[in-house]
């Protein structure tokens, strides 16, 4: 927490008219610190900054860049430790849950170190003009990246590292929330070498003024934003203005199907995972959980067993499983959910009842017997709630589970691989874990469909999001 202003042409700034706003810790809900709020003003001095870096970053040999994001994987990775701490204190996530954050969020740096020197372009002898087509990519242009407060690291650099090995110039708007973690990152990618003004850091109460400010100057052609569908909605809407390349990772609804031919320790781990992640803030959470009936009652038992035996408390004690939610409005919608759904049906299996005391607690709980009208099967749970409802009919399930405008991710467990693939290919979502609970992976292309985004993340694709490709006509 050393540094607490904005972070613009390689220095520290309290901003044009020298507001701040505090960053509560989670767990206690002290304040940690009092951070800048970054104004127009500060906007357009950032813009300037990446303007003029991004001239010569642009123009350097993609091993150059190569190099220097491969240094900043090297120096993060010997300094996970005081960057897990500083997530969980901003964030109130599990060390454990921080350390396996932080280990993910340095792994796009060397990932994309990689892919930086992999812009591979075409040339080919057009069949009916006799001309020779030459594509080559491009770097986009500057780009504004929006990051929500529920993984302060890996959403940052997961944005960064592409849009560095692509040759771009980057504004970056953490939550307010956590804008600790983007903060601390700014001293550790200087010394890796990243050129002053090539990467700036805008935290700031006036997130929705700001980013509009940004996105529509002339100068900037990416928009990356991270968060809810409503607000991705927004931001489309204004890229439109300047017709900006967006790229879009929204909310989710993931259904998790257990097969009745699941092995269900397999299944019950998977679960374990794909809910409890981030204590069930994340956008790629199981929403609905859906176990065949013929299993259902042994997998709710042993899915209720693992859940109980969660301890839940303050995130810097290495021995705690769940932390807290971040902050008090989450933890208070989350109870509502719980309260909606048991009214019209649901069983508590465990958990179900606020903590009393500081800190925005809310225990690991299981929900079956679930209604159809349950409004947590309808939204977002984002917290450690699990709703389980049965079925028995492989077709239905299918439709109920693609029967929502989200489509992120979705679970299957089967020991069946045939079947398996077959239900992965008929589910209408970006990405599904067979058998498996997680999916993120640097090296894979993350991201949504339907009202759950644009474009991809990671993997090769994501460079690819602050490019564009030239068409060069000619002939010899």
């Amino acid at each position: 927490m050393e540094h607490t202003d904005l972070y613009i042409n390689g220095t520290w700034r309290a901003g044009a008219d020298a507001q701040r706003f505090d960053v509560l810790n989670p767990a206690t809900e002290e304040v940690l610190a009092s951070v800048a709020s970054a104004e127009l003003a500060d906007a357009d001095l950032a813009l300037d900054a990446a303007e003029a870096a991004m001239a010569d970053w642009a123009a350097r040999s993609p091993r150059e860049r190569s190099v220097v994001l491969r240094r900043a994987w090297e120096l993060m990775t010997e300094r996970l430790d005081d960057f897990a701490r500083l997530i969980t204190l901003e964030n109130g996530k599990a060390s454990k849950d921080a350390m396996g954050e932080a280990t993910y969020a340095a792994e796009f740096f060397r990932w994309f170190s990689e892919e930086a020197v992999r812009a591979d372009g075409l040339l080919t002898h057009a069949p009916s003009s006799g001309a020779r087509i030459m594509v080559h990519h491009k770097p986009a242009g500057l780009a504004v990246l929006v990051t929500p407060w529920n993984y302060p690291a890996a959403m940052g650099t997961r944005k960064i590292a592409p849009a560095l090995a692509a040759g771009c110039g980057v504004i970056i708007k953490p939550a307010s929330e956590t804008p600790l973690t983007m903060l601390a990152l700014m001293p550790l990618l200087e010394e890796a070498g990243v050129p002053a003004g090539l990467v700036n850091v805008l935290p700031s109460r006036r997130t929705g003024a700001l980013v509009d400010h940004l996105m529509h100057d002339p100068r900037v052609r990416v928009v990356s934003f991270t968060g809810s569908t409503g607000v991705g909605r927004k931001l489309l809407k204004s890229a439109a203005d300047q017709v900006l390349k967006p790229a879009m990772e929204l909310g989710g609804n993931a259904p998790l199907i257990v097969f009745d031919d699941a092995d269900l320790e397999v299944a019950v781990e998977g679960a374990m995972l794909a809910k409890m992640r981030n204590q069930g803030e994340a956008c790629t959470a199981a929403n609905r959980i859906y176990v065949h009936e013929a299993v259902a009652d042994e997998f709710i038992r042993l899915f209720s067993e693992a859940m109980g035996k969660l301890k839940v408390g303050d995130g810097t004690d290495p021995s705690v499983d769940v932390g807290p939610l971040v902050n008090a409005d989450t933890r208070d919608k989350v109870a509502a959910f719980v309260a909606d759904a048991v009214a019209k049906g649901a069983k508590v299996e465990v958990g179900g009842t606020l903590l009393n005391g500081l800190g925005f607690y809310y225990p690991p709980t299981v929900l079956s017997n679930v209604s159809d009208e349950a409004e947590c099967l309808q939204d977002e749970i984002f917290g450690p709630v699990a709703a389980i409802q049965t079925f028995k009919d492989q077709e239905a399930i299918i439709a109920k589970a693609n029967d929502t405008e989200y489509g992120l991710v979705a679970y299957v467990f089967t020991e069946n691989m045939k079947r398996g693939l077959q239900v992965c290919e008929r589910l209408d979502f970006g990405m599904v874990g067979l058998n498996r609970g997680l999916v993120s992976d640097p090296a894979a292309p993350f991201g949504g469909v339907k009202q759950s985004g644009l474009g991809r993340e990671g993997g090769h694709e994501g460079m690819l999001e602050f490019m564009e490709a030239q068409y060069i006509s000619t002939s010899w």
